[in-house]
């Protein structure tokens, strides 16, 4: 892969964010992720997204299902610093996540060796500064909380995969990054945004690996549509990186 120069970075920096501030959310095609990313020092993907194989069981489904696969990191990123935090709980209020808000739930790590692979750091300096970037100077952090969770949604013959089992939602956070890894054998997993008066205001399907998209959290609501199997005898799974940005 070739870098790109920091003309071409900019531009495409300059589209998302004024794609976010205009209708709150930006879907980034994958080619102009990928470059983002090589310009900000990703290499290796291969070895980044095989690490969706060593996933472990979310155990904390309140609707009983055992579809999704989850590892959880929290780092702290500042100007010129990645700094990963020590393992804590993943929690959100019941104000944000109806089905299983309101505990402390432990997910297992991120490997080490994946939090400080480059395609993480290049995530992250890049959500750091479109974040930083579309963040009113007063209110910037010094430091920004940033919370990572690899994700394997799983579908099979009898049983539908989903993304977001809390429906519609907010993650109660400042941004929110979604990043597809690898969709295999699936069929749907569509991303709606509506606005917060519950209208659509944009719908589209990450695909590809590095198709992503990146939201303001305050100012919209997100959903995934579930997935099924396309062929049901065939393994079948859906694969996203999602990194949310919020103030300390």
């Amino acid at each position: 892969m070739t870098k790109p120069d920091e003309d071409l970075t900019r531009a495409a920096l300059n589209r998302i964010e004024t794609t976010t501030r205009d209708r709150f959310f930006a879907h980034i095609p994958a080619g102009q992720m990928e470059a983002l990313l090589v310009s900000y020092g990703m290499t290796d993907w291969e070895s980044f997204a095989s690490s969706w194989q060593r996933l472990g069981m979310d155990v904390y489904m309140a609707d009983g299902g055992r579809y999704r696969r989850r590892r959880h990191a929290t780092f702290a990123l500042a100007d010129n610093s990645i700094v990963r935090k020590k393992h804590q709980p993943h929690y959100q209020s019941r104000d944000y996540n109806t089905l299983n808000g309101g505990i402390e739930r432990w997910f297992d790590p991120i490997e080490k060796r994946i939090g400080e692979h480059p395609v993480m750091k290049a995530v992250l300096s890049l959500v750091n500064r479109l974040a930083t970037d579309l963040t009113p100077e007063a209110e910037q952090p010094e430091t920004w909380h940033a919370e990572v969770h690899q994700f394997r949604i799983e579908a099979g013959r009898e049983m539908n995969g989903q993304p977001t089992p809390e429906g519609l939602h907010r993650d109660g956070v400042d941004w929110v990054l979604v990043m597809m890894v690898q969709r295999e054998n699936v069929g749907n997993g569509t991303t709606s945004i509506h606005d917060l008066q519950g209208n659509e205001v944009g719908s589209f399907t990450l695909t590809g690996p590095m198709d992503a998209a990146f939201v303001n959290d305050h100012m919209v609501y997100h959903g995934v549509t579930p997935i099924q199997p396309i062929d049901p005898d065939q393994p079948a799974f859906r694969d996203v990186l999602v990194v949310t940005l919020r103030h300390q």
